[in-house]
């Protein structure tokens, strides 16, 4: 890894001023030695092996299966493609506006030593887009829908195309995600990105009100990219894929630009956070109270809390107001909105305190009391953010039957439960430390986010699917019947793992560990 000069370091000019080429070509060399650092901490490589495989296979299935299956509804398909292409687009530039600028190779903490460009750092946060499930499940439901619907001679030129696009929507967005926090980082800064996102907001509620939205979205610029690739490797065909690679070469070198202005400022949102002064509050009248009270203030004055939380909660209830959600079809959105917020860093919850877990662990408080006040912060966390996005959701979704509310009900005690008792047991089994005062840390590593975020959606999703056949049925009994084992299982993992948090030694390890 490369370091800057000392004072007595001799340098010529053209190390201290390197032309634009230069720094480049130095920025996608320091991008190679950051991966090579990641990779080297991975502490267990079989693991990562397995993973990378698992990933791989996956989408060598979702490329050749459904070109085996049926292809009866092969046309409706066909149509959403471009619908398709514009939301990988969107959630893109939504997942790196939110994140400030999109994922760190290298955290501030572990960087400071070092002369980590801008440059390095965008082209480093581009390699670690794909690090997230949301971005795997809506490309492998694009491979998969253009696997399915075209004939098997036009499939390998479709997914050519597919895959460039993937690339294309990343690193637009990392512009977009750039400029705005850039714009964020300036005086009077975040009222403007609020006032662009407002904007946006109401233009899609307006195309919405006035039915303009499928109009909308069938004349989007996606219509002619999907359009040449649809006939195989054609002169058409070549053309959307020159395109694509026109704008991926520009959008990266573009991206440098407002990530250069944004390494200039500081961020404000940090700097109120962390200087900002707070009135004294009432003094709690328990133990486990002021402890919540001290944990509650760790969480909603991070700024990845805040602003994660408000994308979790905001986001679906657009999503399920724009759609014209069911009550049926809502029971989709407890189980993501709850998966998300312990995602944030509910999977490796002890991580706010950093060093400070040192000094926690010195005061006059049971094992369980501590334990008890990080779970209650963490279920009001996921419970707001569920809560926020069914009220949305319901504005549109008219008066729930008494299966249907008694269903939904059962399902957000469910869903938390079970994400409650899977973070704080992957919290005491694999802690990390880690800086989470960034807007763009994350409470694991990549590798290890992906791996929790499959496993809560696959649970999360089957409970939603479970809870949405029960809220069909007429008896609104039924779904407290099936919700009382699930939760009697959950709590039963949740004590188990509370009790492991009794152990000393387990609890020093896990200290120790996030104190590091």
């Amino acid at each position: 890894m490369p370091t800057g000069l000392s004072s007595t370091s001799a340098a010529s000019p053209a190390a201290l001023h390197p032309t634009s080429i230069q720094a480049a070509r130095r920025a996608v060399a320091d991008v190679a030695h950051l991966v090579r650092f990641r990779v080297g901490t991975v502490r267990r490589r079989r693991a990562l092996r397995i993973a990378v495989g698992i990933l791989v296979g996956i989408t060598v299935a979702v490329c050749t299966v459904p070109m085996a299956l049926p292809d009866t509804r092969s046309n409706d398909v066909l149509i959403v493609m471009p619908t398709a292409f514009a939301a990988f687009l969107l959630l893109n530039i939504v997942s790196g506006v939110a994140s400030g600028g999109g994922r760190e190779l290298l955290s501030r903490e572990q960087g400071v030593a070092y002369p980590v460009s801008p440059t390095t750092d965008h082209l480093g946060a581009l390699l670690m887009a794909p690090l997230n499930i949301a971005w795997l499940l809506q490309a492998w439901t694009i491979l998969g829908s253009a696997a399915y619907a075209l004939p098997a001679s036009a499939v390998p030129a479709a997914l050519i195309t597919c895959l460039l696009w993937f690339v294309v929507s990343t690193s637009a967005a990392q512009v977009v995600a750039w400029t705005m926090e850039a714009i964020r980082r300036r005086a009077h800064g975040r009222w403007v990105v609020r006032a662009l996102v407002g904007a946006c907001a109401a233009g899609a509620a307006y195309l919405q009100l006035t039915d303009q939205l499928i109009d909308f979205l069938d004349r989007l610029p996606t219509l002619w990219l999907v359009a040449r690739s649809l006939d195989g490797f054609t002169a058409s065909w070549l053309t959307g894929v020159g395109f694509e690679l026109v704008v991926i070469a520009a959008t990266v070198v573009l991206g440098a630009v407002p990530a250069h202005l944004a390494a200039k400022l500081p961020s404000r949102d940090e700097a109120k956070v962390e200087g900002g002064a707070y009135p004294v509050r009432r003094m709690p009248r328990t133990v486990v109270g002021m402890l919540a009270s001290i944990d509650r203030a760790s969480v909603w004055r991070s700024v990845p809390m805040r602003r994660g939380i408000t994308v979790l909660a905001v986001g679906p209830g657009i999503v399920a107001i724009l759609g014209n959600m069911s009550w049926t079809n809502m029971t989709i959105l407890p189980g993501l909105v709850a998966s998300g917020g312990a995602l944030l860093f509910g999977v490796n919850a002890w991580c706010l305190d950093g060093r400070g877990l040192l000094w926690r662990e010195n005061l006059p408080a049971l094992p369980g009391q501590v334990f008890a006040a990080r779970a209650l912060v963490l279920a009001e966390f996921v419970l707001a953010a569920s809560l926020v996005t069914l009220v949305m959701a319901s504005l549109r979704a008219g008066v729930p039957s008494a299966s249907e509310l008694a269903a939904m009900l059962m399902l957000v005690l469910v869903v938390t439960l079970q994400v409650l008792a899977a973070a704080l047991r992957w919290s005491a089994q694999r802690p990390f430390p880690v800086d989470m005062r960034s807007a763009r840390a994350t409470p694991a590593p990549p590798v290890v986010m992906v791996g929790y975020s499959a496993r809560l959606a696959l649970s999360t999703t089957f409970t939603g699917l479970l809870f949405s056949t029960l809220s069909r049925f007429p008896d609104w009994r039924l779904s407290l019947l099936f919700a009382v084992p699930l939760l009697a299982w959950s709590g039963f993992r949740f004590a188990r793992t509370a009790r492991r948090w009794q152990d000393p030694v387990e609890r020093s390890r896990v200290v120790m560990a996030v104190a590091s």
